[in-house]
């Protein structure tokens, strides 16, 4: 399992992921879920799986080699939109092969999900959640980030602090906050975390940083979430129902 988080932000875009793909006693294993395509001023475009491994990777390994030869690829791709459809058609046509493939007592789980976001020059940055069967959709005002992985314990945080207007550095310390959230609860979603910047009109990743379990302002931050979380919770009222 993994946990990935992207914002569509009026200052840019935030990616994080974390870098466990298996979790066991003894069986731990880290690979990235980020992948960059930049042409510094032109574009930037990144990615961030979820799901069967192999999959995913043969997914970005597909891509990264049509951005080699002509043709459609994700450095020539005109619009956001087009690099969306590129993704979905990939995840797709590899799900489905892999599939025809397998031995048929096999139950292997092929499918998986990404998150693309990025901004090609002459339109706005764009973010999209493309599901296994190939299809997207974009975020919204509304509903301006997406998840993929186990998304359920680090959503209430993001839901209640992020929108479009939320600075980065908010929204950079609210996503650190849901990746422990997540972490606390489920074994399977782990540190490294991978952590990038793609600020509106510069068509470039701008910050990238990698947080591992060395790092002093994460633990300082699951600390200070975990006693103020303790704090307001003792200072709730007691039920006055039940009394009666």
């Amino acid at each position: 399992m993994t946990y990935c988080v992207a914002m569509c932000l009026n200052e840019g875009l935030l990616f994080a992921s974390d870098s466990r793909t298996n979790a066991g006693i003894d069986n731990v294993s880290t690979f990235s879920k980020m992948s960059v395509f930049e042409q510094t001023g032109e574009r930037v475009i990144v990615l961030l799986n979820a799901g069967n491994l192999a999959t995913t990777q043969t997914v970005v390994s597909h891509l990264r080699k049509q951005a080699q030869h002509e043709g459609p690829s994700l450095h020539s791709v005109t619009s956001m939109f087009d690099a969306a459809m590129l993704v979905g058609d990939q995840v797709r046509a590899i799900i489905h092969r892999f599939n025809v493939n397998q031995h048929e007592q096999s139950s292997v789980d092929f499918s998986c999900t990404f998150l693309i976001g990025g901004q090609i020059r002459g339109e706005q940055p764009r973010l999209f959640l493309v599901y296994p069967q190939g299809n997207f959709i974009e975020t919204t005002p509304e509903t301006c980030y997406f998840q993929i992985g186990e998304s359920k314990y680090g959503k209430p945080i993001i839901d209640r602090v992020v929108k479009p207007e939320t600075s980065m550095d908010e929204a950079v310390k609210c996503a650190l906050v849901s990746f422990d959230s997540t972490i606390k609860s489920n074994l399977s979603v782990g540190l490294p975390i991978d952590l990038a910047i793609a600020r509106h009109d510069e068509q470039r990743i701008g910050f990238r940083y990698r947080i591992d379990i060395e790092d002093a302002y994460f633990r300082a931050l699951r600390v200070a979430w975990g006693q103020g979380l303790r704090k307001v919770f003792n200072e709730l009222p007691r039920p006055e129902w039940l009394s009666l």
